[in-house]
């Protein structure tokens, strides 16, 4: 028989894997394609952040990708552009961000 651990993350842990998920979710066409690929690099389990995925999706909160009318072409390609230049930029603050507050606590003697 197989045992599985549970193991809890922490609040922010979930919010941020599950806001940079659906910020990329467009890029890889599904759930489970996103949670595969940044599940490992928030340190959750892809699986778990699936689950945290679709009960985003399900309450709602899905942002939506609006391309300014009057655009021209150039110009929405710029846009594009940099959009995905901010949203990974955002995902590496992120990432940062979780790994510093691990560490942090790692380096923390009161939890030891």
């Amino acid at each position: 028989m197989v045992t599985i651990m549970s193991k809890r993350y922490p609040p922010e842990v979930r919010e941020k894997a599950v806001r940079l998920a659906l910020e990329r979710l467009d890029e890889y066409g599904s759930a489970y394609a996103a949670a595969r690929v940044i599940g490992p690099l928030v340190d959750v389990h892809h699986e778990t952040l699936r689950l945290w995925i679709k009960k985003a999706l399900a309450a709602g909160s899905r942002p939506g990708d609006s391309v300014a009318p009057g655009l021209s072409s150039a110009e929405r390609d710029e846009l594009a552009r940099l959009r995905k230049e901010n949203r990974e930029l955002k995902q590496t603050n992120e990432i940062l961000k979780l790994a510093s507050s691990f560490f942090a606590r790692e380096l923390d003697p009161r939890h030891r």
